[in-house]
């Protein structure tokens, strides 16, 4: 998580307050919020996602592995 702040360790804390004012005059005051909660909805949507992902390769693999061990098995 920590690679993807990265750049903004070159930033002062002058550059940093120019960039949030240009965020607050794009987005106002009350849409920030709403910026904010999309994007938190946008993250737990890709970790689930993710999740569900690694979850289907470990079966998978469960899976593979149980058959081989009935093969083997079998072949005995």
């Amino acid at each position: 998580m920590t690679n993807i702040f990265l750049f903004l360790g070159n930033l002062n804390m002058t550059e940093l307050l120019v960039i949030l004012g240009v965020v607050i005059l794009l987005f106002g005051g009350k849409k920030i919020p709403e910026l904010m909660r999309g994007i938190g909805k946008g993250i737990r949507e890709f970790n689930n996602a993710r999740s569900s992902v690694e979850e289907e390769l470990k079966e998978g693999m469960r899976e593979y592995d149980k058959r081989k061990i009935e093969e083997r098995k079998a072949a005995e």
